[in-house]
């Protein structure tokens, strides 16, 4: 089968993929395009492989009452303000621990 970009796509009679011819391609016979460009080490420093690793822990949620500035405050800076609500309860949590 012919790709829009002209490589060709490897696949067995049953019309999966041939894993093992696949694996014997030379990186040098690998052809990138816009849809699948080349990679850098940079564009995977941040990268998480979940398979296999432990899950995180799940957190509960809970119905809680706030003053209402105090949570204008946390959605004002923006995407991820939960994480950091639970972050800053975390920080007293610990803190509280350690005086008692």
């Amino acid at each position: 089968m012919n790709t829009k970009h002209g490589a060709r796509v490897t696949r067995s009679a049953k019309g999966k993929t041939d894993w093992a011819k696949l694996k014997a391609l030379s990186d040098a016979a690998i052809r990138f395009t816009k849809d699948a460009p080349r990679t850098s080490p940079e564009d995977w420093a941040n990268a998480v492989a979940h398979r296999g690793l432990p899950l995180p822990v799940r957190k509960e949620q809970i119905a809680l009452r706030v003053d209402a500035e105090v949570l204008a405050w946390f959605r004002a800076q923006g995407s991820g303000w939960q994480t950091r609500m639970n972050e800053v309860l975390k920080a007293y949590w610990k803190a509280m621990a350690k005086a008692a």
